[in-house]
């Protein structure tokens, strides 16, 4: 039986034989997931009951039964042919293309095709061990030559996520992938979200150009089978990445740097009467009236010439249909007339106006905010103005009051200093002295009598102090009514001087005695 091994990536040998003599030795490594690490010639497991080969005694072994992982262990070799391959190449190939889905009714015959041109093929596969047998029977009934099978490295890969596709295009410079039914598997289908996932993993992967292979039978094809649609209906249901429609995949597929083919087409099998007819390349949208579906092998053979001059295909969206009256053309004519698609291009535009949108949003905020930061700052000179201004009256009011006081100040000084030198005692006594003086005899009193009669009684009377007449307080009693009493009272005679200079006053009551 042929060697197999459980690694990730492995090269189909075409000998059928579990061992090989060499004319040359040469360095050769057999390698498992989890166990020994073989140099030197091939040996089974003492568990399969085969006896050691006692030959090459310069053989040992290594023991990577706690390693998770052999492939970070072996160096990577360049050219595919010399040897096992794991991981991610240093440099990309432009010779080598990943077909993903190779298992699939129209990805095998890319493959294939892909072979023939001479290229080297990464066929992504689901299941390694089903694809590897696979290929050594293709090899065994010359399906595929010796030659061609060197150039063959089955991987495993899925559509789950792009990082574990990207991890299996490796060192291919090229991605193609097609969307129908049948093409995950010989039933599976692959959807636009799967799709989409691949082109996520060629970006990663730094993959320069994409072909997309869409086949029109799977939208709204039916079978007419009540099971099938019942297991459509489940598996949309419960699938985790709803499917999205191809303008949805398109507008997806601009947004990456991958330059891109999307062929756009309806499959069917090679052995059809169609099948004989030439291909016609056409713009998207223009289909003729007498357009024909495509073989299979047809589309195969259209994307390794278009893998053969990428230039002439880059980010473009074709139709592609067979007629029996177009002659045969080769893929620079086919593509040439072809104009670019436009998507990508609006895109960039698009997304270039926005960022400028929002750059100028951007800018008219902060100039806002600048215009605003200006009138605050206005605002506080001229308060800061407002206050100088008002400090500054304050100043000047405060100096004039100074003035003024101390010209005050002064002049009362001066009056003090004027008074106090005018001030003796002497002259004070001689003042009081004089206010105290009794007035001499020839002075004439200055009283005038009423009646000769009461000047002359008045003359006869004692000498009697001076009374001094109280004011009689306010009383809060009606007045009473006026009596010859008070009329006498009234009759009566009052005389008032100063004496001592003014300071006291005197006053002396005349009454008449009748």
């Amino acid at each position: 039986m042929a060697p197999t091994l459980t690694s990730n990536s492995f090269l189909l040998t075409t000998t059928p034989r579990s061992r090989q003599t060499l004319t040359n030795p040469r360095f050769t490594v057999f390698a498992k997931r989890a166990g020994p690490f073989q140099l030197g010639k091939a040996k089974d497991s003492p568990e399969e009951g085969q006896t050691e080969d006692s030959g090459n005694s310069t053989s040992f072994r290594f023991n990577f039964g706690k390693v998770p992982d052999v492939k970070t262990l072996v160096p990577l070799v360049s050219k595919p042919s010399t040897g096992i391959s794991f991981g991610n190449a240093r440099r990309k190939d432009p010779a080598t293309v990943f077909v993903a889905g190779a298992t699939g009714q129209a990805g095998i015959r890319i493959a294939q095709t892909l072979l023939r041109q001479g290229f080297t093929v990464r066929a992504g596969v689901p299941e390694l061990a089903a694809a590897q047998e696979l290929a050594r029977l293709a090899a065994q009934y010359k399906i595929i030559s010796n030659e061609e099978s060197k150039r063959l490295n089955a991987v495993e890969s899925t559509f789950e996520d792009a990082e574990s596709i990207a991890k299996a295009i490796g060192n291919a410079s090229k991605v193609v992938v097609t969307i129908g039914r049948g093409e995950n598997g010989p039933t599976s289908e692959v959807s636009t979200a799967d799709a989409l996932q691949v082109i996520e993993a060629a970006q990663l992967a730094g993959v320069g150009h994409v072909a997309i292979v869409y086949d029109g039978n799977q939208a709204g094809a039916s079978t007419y089978n009540v099971l099938d649609g019942i297991t459509s209906f489940f598996s949309n249901l419960f699938s985790q990445s709803q499917p999205l429609s191809l303008p949805e995949f398109l507008q997806k597929l601009i947004q990456t740097d991958v330059s891109y083919t999307l062929l756009k087409t309806t499959l069917i099998e090679d052995y059809s009467a169609e099948s004989p007819y030439n291909i016609v390349v056409s713009a998207e949208g223009s289909i003729g009236a007498n357009a024909y579906k495509v073989a299979k092998s047809q589309i195969a053979s259209l994307v390794a010439d278009v893998f053969s001059n990428t230039a002439v295909a880059e980010n473009k969206v074709v139709e592609v249909f067979t007629s029996p009256s177009a002659p045969l053309k080769g893929v620079n004519e086919l593509f040439s007339a072809i104009p670019e698609d436009g998507r990508r291009k609006a895109y960039a535009e698009a997304l270039a106006k926005a960022k400028a949108e929002e750059e100028a949003t951007v800018a008219a905020e902060k100039a806002r905010e600048a215009a605003e930061a200006t009138k605050k700052l206005e605002e506080e000179v001229k308060k800061l103005s407002k206050q100088e201004a008002r400090a500054t009256s304050l100043a000047e009011e405060a100096q004039e009051k100074a003035e003024a006081a101390g010209a005050s100040v002064e002049g009362l000084l001066s009056k003090a200093r004027g008074f106090s030198s005018g001030l003796s005692w002497e002259k004070f006594s001689s003042q009081m002295a004089t206010a105290v003086q009794k007035p001499s005899d020839e002075e004439k009193p200055k009283v005038q009598i009423a009646t000769v009669r009461g000047q002359a009684k008045a003359r006869t009377l004692p000498s009697k102090k001076a009374v001094v007449k109280q004011p009689a307080p306010k009383s809060f009693f009606p007045k009473p009514k006026e009596t010859p009493k008070t009329k006498a009272k009234e009759t009566e005679k009052t005389e008032v001087r100063k004496v001592f200079g003014g300071l006291f006053q005197q006053e002396t009551i005349y009454v008449d005695d009748d």
